[in-house]
């Protein structure tokens, strides 16, 4: 097989070949974001840690004691890369990483925090990367590992012990900590429960789900002309109202829980919440719009990526517009892509800084585009996401640090610690992250469909 049929057959020599430089600058000609994931895979596996045949990662390569469990950035979200890896290039050494990285999990399991249910921080992430790396592996070892996980989120569920302040609705409901939001909170762990419904078909876990909605819809607090807003817990001062810590997060798992359960309850409020977001708006140029990153305070703050931006809010309009046939929705969508270009992405600002993360930087917002070329109607319309997708992409690579064959990215994690530069491994903040980012545009080009599918995205 000469270098090009490599290529297209999805380099399932690659391994063999070790990465020959040739093969590299043969990929960066012709499938330059693949070979920018492969890149990063020789930094990740520099990066591992190995104990007999388990694999693991510490957020920080430099600091190798630090070895957590969480999807954002510990062992736990490196391993969804490897699983995209291997669906793209049917490369053995990638299904190696699964394998070991996923035993290592299921070994851990045993001492991780059982009242820690988070999707990003917690035992919910473990369970939604187990149940890849089961998908990926078929070691049934790995399917027992991802339903013990699902077992401890179950367990780790408890009934509410606050006072709903709408006492009107009285069905049953559960929670895990007070938090409500999509990193920690009961949306997540929401989220991952319907994910895990989907992939196991257990009752109980829609069940669950369906709890956490109401108690969510009941601890609301409700504004005027039906709006809804939510904060990260009762006794959080600020207010953070996009996707990662707020209302729109919160608004999207209950518009997702109404798409699985068909309660209007939990469509009532999720569009209630999308009401109280466009309330809160900013208009920008060309009629786009954006919402603020917290208040008080940071009214005139912006952030545009996952966390706190258009890219993670956007996710709400989408799925409603989905659920309603409402073009409203879908207009507003358009919206906040909208004023992601009118800022000027990806050139800096105050809310867009030394950054490539799939949480905060560049690589949140080409998934968004990368998903809006699949989502919108028309020719032009496709072309013009992925080509915006492309451009972001570009300015990740061009700002990437080489280590001979292999690729890392060398960021500040913090808008307010410009100072605190790190390379990580992670998932949410560093090269698994950036991996995923770049395989699934090869893939949009491609035509090749996503194997990872975060349970907090709906852009399958």
């Amino acid at each position: 097989m000469d270098r090009r049929q490599v290529i297209r057959h999805g380099l399932a020599g690659a391994a063999a070949l070790a990465f020959a430089p040739d093969l590299l600058r043969a990929l960066g000609r012709e499938r330059p974001y693949l070979e920018a994931a492969l890149r990063a895979s020789r930094w990740l596996e520099r990066s591992a840690q190995r104990r007999g045949s388990e694999i693991l990662w510490s957020a920080d390569p430099d600091r190798p004691a630090e070895v957590g469990y969480d999807l954002y950035n510990g062992t736990t979200g490196v391993l969804p890369f490897w699983v995209e890896l291997h669906a793209a290039t049917g490369e053995p050494r990638a299904l190696e990483f699964v394998q070991g990285s996923a035993d290592h999990l299921v070994r851990a399991l045993g001492t991780m925090d059982r009242a820690n249910a988070g999707l990003y921080t917690g035992l919910a992430g473990v369970g939604f990367a187990l149940g890849l790396a089961w998908r990926a592996t078929r070691d049934e070892a790995h399917r027992q590992g991802a339903l013990r996980a699902l077992e401890l989120v179950r367990d780790a569920a408890h009934d509410p012990t606050t006072p709903a302040p709408n006492a009107d609705v009285t069905r049953s409901a559960a929670r895990w900590a007070d938090s409500t939001d999509i990193i920690s909170g009961s949306a997540g762990t929401g989220l991952y429960l319907l994910w895990a419904h989907r992939l196991f078909g257990d009752a109980r876990d829609l069940r669950l789900a369906r709890e956490a909605g109401h108690d969510l819809v009941a601890n609301a607090q409700t504004l005027a002309d039906g709006r809804f807003r939510w904060r990260i817990n009762a006794t959080m001062p600020r207010e953070y109202p996009n996707f990662s810590h707020g209302t729109a997060g919160v608004a999207y798992f209950l518009a997702r829980l109404h798409e699985a359960t068909r309660e209007p309850v939990f469509l009532g409020a999720a569009i209630g919440g999308a009401r109280y977001l466009q309330d809160i708006a900013t208009t920008t140029a060309h009629d786009g719009r954006m919402v603020h990153h917290s208040t008080p305070g940071n009214e005139q703050l912006f952030y545009l990526s996952w966390c706190h931006g258009p890219a993670g809010t956007a996710r709400l309009f989408h799925t409603l517009a989905r659920l309603t046939d409402d073009a409203t929705y879908a207009r507003y969508a358009e919206q906040l892509a909208t004023a992601t270009l009118d800022q000027r992405v990806p050139e800096r600002s105050p809310g867009f800084w030394n950054n490539v993360s799939m949480c905060c930087g560049n690589c949140g917002v080409s998934e968004y585009f990368v998903a809006r070329h699949g989502l919108v109607q028309g020719t032009a319309a496709r072309a013009e996401a992925l080509a915006f997708a492309e451009r972001v992409a570009q300015d990740t690579l061009a700002r990437a640090t080489p280590e001979g064959d292999a690729l890392k990215w060398v960021q500040a994690e913090n808008r307010t610690s410009p100072q605190a530069v790190v390379a990580q491994t992670g998932l949410m903040q560093g090269a698994a992250g950036v991996g995923l980012a770049m395989l699934h545009l090869d893939g949009a080009i491609a035509g090749r469909r996503r194997a990872v599918v975060l349970p907090d995205d709906p852009f399958a």
